[in-house]
């Protein structure tokens, strides 16, 4: 039997106990509380100001990742559309933070297909080195636009795009040098307020230069080519989520901003045409490039998925009929594997040709037609790590554009909620409390150091080679995995074109 001390020891240690327990369940609410407060006021990570306290695991989870994925994750190069390598190298580009990796490459370098660049024995010095070359582009027109930038941010929406990320990457982009494509959306004030350099898309819906019956209006282009900001214009007649589908904007999304600026009415669907009404042959694409030339002033291209090519023997026969000066200032070549919009499986997955495709047969056919020196060309598709850029340089193209790459460098965690409004990271969401997380003011920073140091790795590739500077690099740098195994030259696998040759 107990006796009272006993008895009274035991009631004090419960008392005891029971304060303990009381005081550990406040200290742990307290902790949640200051927690949620810090989470919802700081601006560094768009996640955890969303989800304040709960957004703090996914970091967690991403980091034992590291050393669980074997088990339960998939390998670093394993995942799409962008695996673990890549988004990371993206993230780190962003934050400014050290890229260097340990213990060898998990790339396997043996698939056909693999790209390798040729090391040169002599490379570089690094006071050997110099800035990329300024590119020209429409030196004929009467306001031609003139950049050395390499890397630079491809067309997408506001309507699409959320405010807070235009707004981002309009800043991000006028700190980094590069310029920033509109979308096909119109231009808001929040592409101008960054005052970074933009390229005016017109779709086929002729968003933000349409009159009351849709059709393409010379005075809202004089409206637009007014901002010394806007430098050149782009008719999209595709692109690489969807070939040979226009655009879908739901009427929910329309808000009264957006259709102002599109020149729509509100609530309606925004609908594009799967192409220009007004464009069906060669003569009439000419015809509409020398208009916008001719009403702006400024450098004025075209935009494709290159799928059927006998078009663009059409097009380079017309321009030498019609003489040089008719032909665009620049072509943008989009990939079948490029694509940020929401767009149907079948033609995401089956339409149109790969970049690594069909950027060699734009340029080798430019330079058949001997019009190469007279065409820019723009590429996209993929380009999100610094090889694929310096790939594409080699091949030919003057610019590399990307989409997904800058929305990497805004927080997209690849949550492949962009065809929805419920995009966690508030970049392609209208819903105003994910949009909060996304503080544009950091994000234009992320913007201008995912640039920043693109360029810097994009010249060690090039440095590496033995060239001063990355537009610098030609096919024979860079070689290709065949099916057996064994590599070629890029200029062996596209040898060299002699102008009018078969012309």
């Amino acid at each position: 039997m107990m006796t009272a001390v006993t008895e009274s020891w035991v009631f004090t240690l419960l008392e005891a106990l029971s304060v303990l327990f009381i005081f550990l369940i406040g200290l742990g609410l307290l902790t949640v509380i200051v927690l949620y407060i810090i989470d919802v006021t700081q601006t560094q990570q768009t996640i955890r100001r969303n989800y304040p306290v709960i957004g703090r695991f996914r970091y967690f989870f991403e980091h034992m990742g590291e050393f669980f994925r074997q088990y339960f994750f998939a390998m670093d190069r394993e995942e799409m559309p962008f695996n673990r390598a890549e988004r990371s190298w993206a993230y780190r580009a962003a934050k400014d933070e050290n890229n260097t990796i340990a213990f060898g490459s998990t790339r396997d370098l043996r698939p056909a297909g693999s790209v390798l660049f040729v090391n040169c024995p002599y490379p570089t010095l690094g006071e050997d080195a110099v800035p990329a070359r300024e590119v020209i582009v429409g030196p004929q027109c009467a306001k031609p636009y003139a950049t050395d930038s390499l890397i630079n941010i491809s067309g997408m929406s506001f309507g699409a795009l959320s405010v807070p990320a235009v707004r981002a990457l309009s800043n991000g982009a006028s700190k980094a040098g590069c310029w920033m494509n509109t979308g096909e959306g119109g231009l808001s004030p929040y592409h101008l307020e960054g005052g970074a350099d933009l390229v005016f898309q017109i779709g086929t819906a002729k968003f933000g230069v349409r009159d009351e019956a849709g059709n393409l209006s010379d005075a809202k282009l004089e409206e637009i080519a007014a901002h010394e900001s806007v430098r050149m214009f782009e008719i999209k007649l595709s692109q690489g989520a969807k070939p040979g589908k226009g655009g879908i904007l739901p009427g929910a999304k329309v808000t009264e901003e957006i259709a102002r600026i599109r020149g729509i009415k509100v609530g309606q669907d925004a609908l594009s045409p799967n192409r220009h009404p007004d464009i069906n042959n060669a003569d009439e694409l000419l015809d509409m490039i020398e208009r916008i030339r001719r009403v702006t002033g400024k450098p004025v291209g075209f935009k494709t998925v290159v799928g059927a090519y006998g078009w663009l023997e059409t097009l380079f026969e017309t321009i030498n009929r019609r003489g040089k000066e008719s032909a665009p200032d620049f072509i943008t070549v989009d990939g079948a594997d490029g694509g940020t919009g929401a767009a149907p499986m079948a033609l995401m997955d089956y339409v149109g040709l790969p970049l690594n495709e069909s950027l060699p047969m734009m340029i080798d056919m430019l330079c058949r037609y001997n019009l190469r020196d007279r065409v820019k060309v723009i590429c996209s598709g993929k380009l999100i790590t610094p090889a694929g850029v310096a790939w594409a340089l080699a091949v030919g193209a003057d610019f590399v554009t990307s989409a997904r790459g800058f929305m990497f460098a805004l927080g997209c965690i690849q949550a492949l909620q962009c065809n929805k409004n419920t995009c966690p990271t508030g970049i392609t969401t209208h819903n105003p409390k994910l949009q909060r997380g996304l503080v544009s003011k950091d994000k234009a920073e992320r913007v201008a150091n995912y640039v920043k140091n693109m360029n810097y790795e994009v010249g060690l590739l090039a440095h590496s080679c033995g060239v001063r500077e990355p537009r610098e690099l030609k096919r024979f740098h860079a070689r290709i995995v065949m099916e057996n195994g064994k590599s070629v030259p890029l200029d062996e696998l596209y040898p060299p074109v002699v102008p009018n040759a078969g012309v």
